[in-house]
């Protein structure tokens, strides 16, 4: 016996030992038959023991062989029993009656041929003995396919591996029997490899043993089987090598040396180059999914990951919006993407960046028209199946132009909460893009839903945060207006009492100028703190902008220097006060900004029937991202100390005066923040036509 059978009926032997003790004690794993599965097992594992000990073509081997066939004969059956449908089916006992008894003539011939002194008279009764052994594993086979198909869908599933195990050992048994008879004797391979068919039982053995509720319990995670495929190409790869280099081995010759030599050289660097290439594990991931699992996702590794990404915090981490689209394009193998949320024109703009290859993206990211479309439809945009016009339902002019130019902009999943859009994630092109399907949609759809209560969640928390600053800030307020008054109150008693004592006339002078003005100005912001956040309820009249800049530039003249460009005279429609307190807003912020050499410019031009008032710095500039989401926010400001009013405050100004602001900065050149008003004739026009309008209504 080779080292190769050796090792098959060896270990044949011991794991039917072990599998077979295993279901003597956990008999509910094959339902009734475990009991005859663990008696089979029990005579597979002598069989095995008894060729080691005296060959195949020993007596005993024979006798224990035919043993274990009719025990893995009546394992069959009762398999076929716990379906319950034998009491129906009458010619299924005949049956198996008839392949037991072909069975026991198998018995007899191998008790028969040890007894015969002559070959010549044994050699006829061996080819019996092959001949009904071909019988018996012909009508096996034929039983164990018309049980399976014949099962109910509930027991097909739990009989699927027994019957496996059982259609293997009889198929095998098949071909080498047929050998024999054929032939007369049998090739080495095929009697060697003879001992792993036990084995290879026990395996199949196992899955059927481990399946519970109908459900297979071994299910290799998708990181296993990609390892286990990667290997696999691996091992195929040095296995060409191999073949390769014998091949050449073969021929001979000191040329062929040479070419073996070129050719492992050859191998190596295309292994070197290949293999830790990151294009061909995603492609090897992919066909791995795509061929091996019913799902294309490992949903507990997906929502693992998600919840890490979206519970990372610490100073380190990225913020929420960068996260969102992380947690998406993560699912999806996609490099990158953007986080377009609504802005206050009803479009969508930009709101964070991850990983995104282009490098500009529009102000008005998504008009008014895609947002509408993404919030009513929820639908997840496959954008190569859009570019091909397969994807139906999407309006026309939804889409715009700088993303179905964009190659890498693969597909667009809008994120809802409680039917209310939130954002819309813009993913870019992976690796190897592929169509999305029904699994992607369902998934993506979820997990948008998800991001979105994230979202709802920070502005929620964004707002209280607000407007516990706003009540922290009035309270202030009220502080100093108090205060102040108190001291106006004294000052103003002080100017009394120095009317009364005139001994120094020049000196009583000066004191009486000084304290007029003091109580002056300290009731003047007085009226101004007591009108704060009023202006929208204050009537408006034309102002004349050129004297209103050159005050203003007057009044900063000690501290800055403040130069008026330029000024048209004309006159807008505005609150002469709320308009210069917003200027005085900016042009403070500008000279806070500005160095000491750098001067402020003022400017007013005329553009249509609007007024354009400029304020202009030199300083530092801001950010692209401080511009968009903490500019205009109230209490994020850029200097130490600074309350972050002004720029709010000025634009609400403006807009209750019917105009807005705009802001231009570049990093290192500076800003320019542009007060757009409409002129005082054609703001009359209008209100002369919209009166006229509701009184034909």
């Amino acid at each position: 016996m080779s080292g190769l059978a050796f090792s098959g009926y060896l270990l044949s032997a011991i794991g039917a030992l072990v599998l077979g003790g295993w279901l003597a004690t956990h008999r509910a794993r094959l339902g009734m038959a475990s009991g005859t599965a663990a008696v089979a097992l029990g005579l597979t594992a002598l069989w095995s023991v008894s060729v080691i000990a005296y060959g195949d073509s020993a007596v005993t081997g024979r006798l224990l062989y035919s043993l274990a066939s009719l025990a893995w004969l009546w394992m069959l059956y009762r398999l076929f029993v716990q379906d319950g449908r034998h009491a129906s089916v009458a010619p299924i006992r005949p049956v198996v009656a008839a392949l037991a008894f072909v069975e026991l003539l198998q018995i007899a011939v191998a008790l028969a041929v040890p007894g015969l002194n002559d070959a010549a008279a044994a050699d006829p009764l061996q080819h019996v003995a092959n001949a009904l052994r071909l019988l018996f594993c012909s009508g096996a086979l034929v039983l164990v396919h018309n049980l399976y198909v014949g099962a109910s869908s509930p027991n097909r599933t739990s009989m699927r591996w027994p019957a496996a195990a059982l259609a293997l050992l009889w198929a095998y048994d098949l071909n080498y029997y047929t050998v024999a008879y054929l032939g007369g004797e049998i090739p080495e391979a095929l009697d060697g490899l003879r001992g792993f068919v036990p084995l290879a039982m026990l395996g199949l053995l196992v899955l059927g043993a481990m399946a519970k509720d109908g459900q297979q319990v071994f299910r290799p995670s998708r990181s296993f089987a990609f390892q286990s495929f990667s290997l696999l190409l691996i091992g195929a790869y040095f296995l060409v090598m191999v073949v390769a280099y014998e091949g050449l081995a073969a021929i001979g010759g000191d040329f062929v040396r040479l070419v073996q030599i070129a050719f492992v050289a050859a191998a190596s660097a295309v292994a070197l180059i290949v293999l830790p290439s990151r294009r061909l594990r995603r492609w090897l991931r992919v066909t791995t999914i795509k061929h091996l699992f019913q799902h294309r996702y490992d949903y507990r590794e997906e929502w693992l990951r998600f919840t890490r990404t979206m519970g990372r915090a610490g100073p380190g981490a990225s913020p929420l919006p960068e996260r969102v689209v992380q947690a998406v394009a993560d699912i999806t193998d996609s490099p990158g993407g953007l986080l377009l949320t609504p802005a206050e024109d009803a479009g969508l703009t930009l709101e964070a960046r991850w990983q995104w290859p282009a490098p500009h993206v529009p102000a008005p990211a998504l008009g008014e028209a895609a947002a509408r479309f993404f919030a009513e439809a929820e639908f997840i945009l496959d954008l190569d199946q859009w570019r091909a016009g397969k994807a139906e339902g999407v309006p026309e002019g939804a889409i715009p132009g700088w993303i179905a130019d964009e190659p890498d902009a693969w597909a667009m999943v809008p994120l809802l909460h409680y039917e209310r859009l939130l954002g819309v994630v813009a993913l870019a092109r992976p690796p190897h893009a592929r169509k999305l399907d029904w699994e992607d949609f369902d998934l993506l759809r979820v997990v948008g839903r998800q991001l979105a209560s994230y979202l709802a969640e920070q502005a929620s928390q964004d707002a209280l945060g607000e407007a516990q600053r706003f009540d922290e800030f009035n309270r202030r307020i009220a502080f100093v207006m108090h205060d102040i008054k108190n001291l106006a109150s004294q000052l103003a008693l002080l100017a009394r009492n120095a009317e009364k004592h005139a001994e120094n006339p020049e000196f009583r002078a000066d004191m009486l100028v000084t304290l007029k003005n003091s109580s002056e100005k300290l009731n003047a912001l007085l009226t101004r703190l007591g009108r704060y956040g009023a202006q929208g309820h204050e009537p408006v009249h034309p102002v004349e902008i050129a004297p209103l800049l050159r005050r203003i530039a007057e009044r900063y003249r000690a501290q800055h220097e403040v130069t008026v460009l330029e000024a048209v005279h004309c006159s807008v429609q505005a609150q002469p006060e709320a308009l210069e307190q917003a200027l005085v807003h900016l042009v403070q912020n500008a000279v806070e900004a500005s160095g000491e050499n750098q001067p402020v410019m003022l400017q007013a031009t005329r553009d249509g029937n609007e007024v354009v008032i400029g304020v202009t710095d030199s300083g530092p500039g801001m950010t692209p991202e401080f511009v968009r989401s903490r500019l205009f926010k109230p209490f994020h400001s850029s200097k130490v100390g600074g309350f972050g009013i002004g720029a709010f405050e000025a634009r609400e100004i403006v807009r209750a005066m019917g105009g807005r602001l705009e802001v231009e900065s570049h990093e290192g050149l500076g800003s320019r923040f542009a007060i757009h008003l409409p002129l005082a004739e054609a703001a009359e026009l209008i209100r002369t036509m919209q009166k006229t309008t509701e009184k034909v209504a």
